[in-house]
């Protein structure tokens, strides 16, 4: 007799996953931009199918993909975004005075990116490590004086971290537990770099609006797991740590920022974290009926984007979409966009530039690139920066151009 496929399982509490949040088929690696010199005839593609745990309620994808593959060689630059610099020294001031660091204490940052937020804290004098495995971000953050290491992090990593460089007081973790597929090893981390007294802050995008708002794009292969509170505590539960305050924030579409400290500790828990808990009861995020009929919204949201673009080449009007997103690859692809049908892309980091999009090979331009091409259509990818791109590009009125975004339906902007 054959072998039964052996179950799937939750990855952080264990439990059988048996429950499809949405299903987007086999898709490239979102982030893997492909350079023309040397494109592969066919990008390689991998299933993306989002579950939802019924026990802890941690929504997943499948474990397809090693992080090697992802995030070595990783195109994304924080500080292309004005926006997120600017937020990033806005929690540097905020999290320097309520903690009260000093040139004693150690701020570390796991996924420092190209040191974007730590070198706030450089300007302070505040000693710093950043932690990345992406090679060149790295090599960018140590060239503006962010110390940092390329590491993987986790238990045994941790483990080294303290022995050379001493406790933390402060870990920042920004937009990284989704990223990882092992979260009990990345979580219990925490606690071994932590001070006694030291805290751990996650910003991730809250999944009660990835459902709520359909942001189904936010679904890609590097984002192993979509956070609540309530999964976030339960893992955080069995690793060690214990969420005391929690920030509802607009990035990303909507944002938490969690304050944890180690279990045990005597810290209140503040009214930040009731609100929160509160609020995703009301929504049902412990309930498993809260996630069905989710890819029926995520069908009309593709099938909205498609109709746009045929009406648009029927009447002879140009498209084009301006950054060079993860998040627009997820929906590109899911929606079967082409070349044909969106004639190029443009996005101000270098890196991307001069490259195709993966799976629907559009090309990716700088953004004085418009001007040339004049579009009648600009599609903003990431729809959670259109307010920021939109008045970057108002230029392209000049011709008649305007500004659309896909999700959470397909909307002509102002």
């Amino acid at each position: 007799m054959p072998d039964t496929p052996s179950p799937l399982l939750c990855r952080s509490c264990g439990a059988p996953l048996t429950r499809t949040l949405v299903d987007l088929g086999k898709t490239p690696l979102a982030n893997s931009y492909i350079r023309k010199d040397d494109a592969p005839e066919r990008d390689a593609q991998y299933p993306l199918h989002a579950r939802v745990c019924d026990t802890c309620f941690l929504v997943q994808v499948d474990d397809v993909v090693p992080p090697e593959a992802i995030f070595r060689d990783y195109a994304y630059f924080s500080s292309f975004s004005d926006s997120w610099v600017a937020h990033a020294k806005r929690y540097a001031d905020e999290a320097t005075d309520r903690l009260s660091l000093t040139p004693d204490s150690l701020v570390a940052e796991v996924a420092s990116n190209d040191g974007y937020l730590l070198q706030h804290f450089v300007s302070r004098q505040i000693p710093v490590l950043g932690i990345d495995p992406a090679l060149d971000a790295a090599e960018a953050a140590r060239a503006r004086g962010v110390r940092t290491e390329t590491e993987f992090f986790g238990r045994d990593s941790a483990t080294k971290l303290r022995e050379q460089y001493g406790p933390a007081s402060l870990i920042a973790a920004n937009n990284v537990l989704a990223h990882v597929p092992d979260i009990n090893d990345f979580v219990s981390g925490f606690t071994r770099l932590l001070s006694e007294d030291g805290v751990a802050t996650f910003e991730f995008p809250h999944l009660l609006n990835l459902l709520q708002q359909v942001q189904f794009d936010t679904i890609y292969h590097e984002h192993f797991s979509y956070l609540s509170l309530y999964a976030v505590e339960e893992c955080f539960r069995r690793n060690g740590l214990r969420v005391f305050d929690v920030e509802e924030l607009l990035t990303h579409g909507g944002s938490l920022r969690v304050w944890a400290c180690l279990e045990g500790h005597p810290r209140e828990d503040e009214a930040g974290l009731t609100a929160v808990r509160a609020k995703e009861e009301a929504f049902g995020m412990a309930s498993s009926a809260t996630y069905d009929g989710f890819t029926t919204k995520v069908e009309a949201i593709r099938t909205g984007l498609i109709d746009f673009l045929r009406q648009a080449k029927a009447e002879h009007k140009t498209v084009a979409a301006y950054g060079a997103a993860a998040k627009g690859n997820t929906l590109l692809n899911y929606c079967s966009v082409t070349s044909d049908d969106i004639a190029l892309a443009v996005d101000l980091n270098p890196a991307k530039q001069d490259t195709l999009l993966p799976g629907s090979r559009i090309p990716v331009k700088a953004p004085t690139a418009l001007k040339d091409l004049r579009p009648d259509y600009l599609l903003i990818l990431p729809w959670n920066l259109k307010d920021e791109i939109s008045a970057q590009t108002q230029h392209i009125k000049e011709w008649g151009g305007q500004h659309i975004v896909a999700i959470p339906s397909l909307t002509v902007l102002p």
